[in-house]
């Protein structure tokens, strides 16, 4: 069911959506939730049950931990206390410096709490959103009703098909996940998200910060706000010896459509389409042969080919990946050649979600 997060007519969210919401968290239900990177599938993080109903509904191994998402940071945050066994200097200047944001920071995991979340791991995922409809609910569990009790955290992996393509409005997630849920999945309306792909994860459980997952906050801006350099996965294991925690969205495979995505720079792409072009001009068939992602004009693109163009900036790129993805396979294409994304760091997170789902 979907339930309008905001006021009709007004930007104000609407306080009885929210306590519809919380409550439904506080009785172990799921819940769509809008987040500004993708939506996420919720569960009340301390509620084993409800966790397993969240693994259960994407079909998602139960080994693959989840992000707890928290309330708004304010120089104290319980939930840390409550999630995190310690929480390092650095990783306080990350929080600082991106909390409320699309930013996820792996830390030591305090024992007995959120064990199913974490997928059994000793280390957890916490992040602060920053769209006002997560944090509204977050603060209604942090200030229950009367004889209530307090949700700490909310368990939230984004609200799809495990492997599949995120969601980044309330109609995919129920598209999606609505039916895998019994008697239907409550799913609050927040519009689109802003940012379109997931957070930016950093492992803060050693000496030196750990990128495991780009995103829309680069390296450069972790190094500066932190004072240390941010190692890659495979820097990290050769000066420690030792593998990263498993994360959210690292596996290789990840974020994929139904239609097989192929990446190419533009010439490949623009040879690859000559070289069918013949084929298709002697088909009467208008049903689209596949699909093209690019931000290169391409010359003589047979009328089976459906063109869609992939933004200049990384950030907008980033707002309508998955979006598109999706809208591609409504059109039931079996194929989307995409033009590989600059080798820039504004488009690492660009860059790997395509690579996944190419994978």
């Amino acid at each position: 069911m979907l339930l309008p997060a905001y006021r009709s007519g007004a930007a104000a969210v609407d306080p009885a959506a929210v306590e519809q919401a919380a409550a439904a968290l506080r009785c172990g239900a799921l819940l769509g939730l809008p987040t500004e990177t993708v939506y996420g599938l919720g569960a009340d993080a301390d509620n084993a049950s409800a966790v397993a109903a969240v693994f259960t509904a994407k079909g998602r191994p139960s080994g693959h931990p989840l992000i707890v998402h928290v309330a708004a940071f304010d120089g104290a945050m319980p939930a840390l206390v409550h999630y995190a066994a310690r929480v390092p200097p650095m990783a306080q200047q990350l929080m600082s410096a991106f909390w409320p944001g699309a930013l996820t920071l792996i830390l030591p995991r305090r024992d007995g709490v959120a064990a199913a979340a974490a997928g059994g791991q000793n280390a957890i995922g916490l992040r602060c959103p920053a769209h006002p409809v997560a944090q509204a609910v977050l603060a209604a569990l942090r200030h229950p009703p009367a004889g209530e009790r307090v949700v700490w955290g909310v368990a939230a992996p984004s609200a799809n098909r495990f492997g599949r393509v995120s969601p980044t409005t309330a109609a995919h997630v129920q598209e999606e996940l609505d039916a895998s849920v019994p008697g239907g999945l409550l799913i609050l309306d927040g519009g689109a998200c802003d940012l379109g792909i997931e957070s930016t994860i950093v492992d803060c459980t050693r000496d030196q910060p750990v990128l495991l997952r780009p995103g829309s906050i680069g390296v450069a801006q972790l190094e500066a706000a932190c004072g240390r350099r941010v190692l890659s996965v495979q820097e990290a294991l050769r000066a420690t010896g030792l593998e990263a925690p498993r994360a959210s969205g690292t596996l290789e495979s990840h974020y994929a459509p139904q239609a097989r995505v192929r990446l190419m720079p533009a010439a490949e792409l623009q040879r690859a389409i000559d070289l069918l072009a013949p084929d298709l001009g002697k088909s009467a068939s208008s049903t689209p042969a596949l699909a093209v992602y690019a931000r290169s004009a391409l010359r003589q693109v047979p009328r089976q080919i459906v063109q869609r163009r992939m933004p200049d900036d990384a950030a907008l790129a980033a707002h309508e990946l998955f979006a598109t993805l999706r809208a591609l396979d409504h059109l039931q294409v079996r194929l989307i050649w995409v033009e590989t994304p600059p080798d820039a760091p504004d488009w690492a997170g660009v860059r790997d979600r395509l690579q996944r789902a190419s994978a």
